[in-house]
């Protein structure tokens, strides 16, 4: 009988640490860059979500039925903010569980428009006031209000850190029997985030002062990190074709500037690429700052970052 007693106990111990092991907080990410983030974090714990789908504009989009019980079953939900996902205001004012809008978060290096140096995050409320213009021409769909950011923050691996860290403490809070696990993930990966940065430095320094031109302004964080500067900016999209006029404008810039690489993003229409660099000493290439093909796993945030600088220092390194 005693046996038995015992037998049940240790069974019913059983359960509980294993139920406690393979405990998995539903989290949720609004796009691709903040998930291969919690991947990191959440690592052998579980798997990160994502809203919204490859390829969807994270300014405007339209959320299934399904999107929004995804939404409201998350138990954290991670977005970058009003300055990035504004189509999210409105739905997440009648979300039960609050969400975490990472521009606010204290210790992020943030940028604003016309504003060459980052500026330290006050305490989690964002500058006012600030001086604006539509800096070096940034192509975004919505308005800038005064003061206002350039949210592709996920871009610089320092504040990526810093996202991490808030992930590790809220998961460790919502489970906390693994909370110990969570931080030995963020660990990791901030050693990790060292070993990045020091290939970074090695892989860009060649290619410092080499001309090149964007199609969207989305990579001002990781230029000053690394010492780059774009050469222009051409506001394209794909989801606008530019005139016949707006193109030979830019053809001329193209030209003037002599052997230089111009990068695309998806889903720009290559067509359009072909048109502007054809007979020019231009190389062509492409670069997607939101990972959009990178899996979600416990390295992807390094990857996604080490691929984009590869990108950028490979085409550049043919000039």
């Amino acid at each position: 009988m005693f046996r038995s007693f015992v037998s049940a106990l240790s069974l019913s111990a059983l359960l509980v640490v294993s139920a406690s092991a393979q405990a998995e907080v539903r989290l949720l990410t609004s796009i691709k860059p903040l998930q291969l983030i919690a991947a990191a974090v959440q690592d052998g714990m579980g798997e990160p979500g994502l809203l919204l789908p490859p390829g969807a504009s994270a300014h405007h989009h339209s959320l299934r039925p399904s999107d929004l019980r995804r939404l409201g079953n998350a138990e954290l939900f991670y977005w970058i903010g009003p300055d990035m996902e504004g189509f999210l205001i409105d739905v997440l004012k009648a979300r039960q569980v609050p969400a975490l809008a990472v521009q606010e978060l204290p210790g992020l290096q943030l940028r604003y428009f016309h504003e060459r140096e980052p500026a330290e995050a006050d305490h989690g409320q964002s500058h006012q006031g600030q001086s604006h213009g539509q800096a070096h021409g940034h192509d975004h769909d919505h308005d800038h209000k005064p003061g206002s950011l350039d949210a592709h923050l996920w871009l610089l691996p320092a504040n990526a850190r810093v996202i991490a860290a808030r992930m590790a403490a809220d998961l460790g809070q919502a489970d906390p029997a693994n909370a110990e696990h969570y931080a030995e993930n963020l660990q990791a990966f901030g050693e990790r985030l060292d070993a990045l940065d020091e290939r970074l430095r090695q892989r860009i320094v060649a290619v410092q002062g080499k001309p090149y031109f964007v199609f969207h302004q989305a990579y001002d964080y990781l230029e000053a990190a690394y010492g780059l500067q774009h050469e222009g900016v051409f506001n394209l999209s794909g989801e606008v074709q530019p005139g016949a006029r707006h193109v030979a404008q830019l053809r001329q810039r193209l030209e003037q500037t002599g052997p230089s690489c111009v990068f695309s993003e998806p889903p720009l229409r290559p067509r359009l690429v072909d048109t502007l660099t054809a007979g020019l000493p231009v190389q062509s290439a492409e670069l997607d700052p939101l990972g959009t093909e990178t899996p979600a796993t416990a390295q992807g945030y390094e990857q996604f970052i080490e691929g984009l600088a590869d990108d950028l220092a490979g085409c550049l390194e043919k000039l």
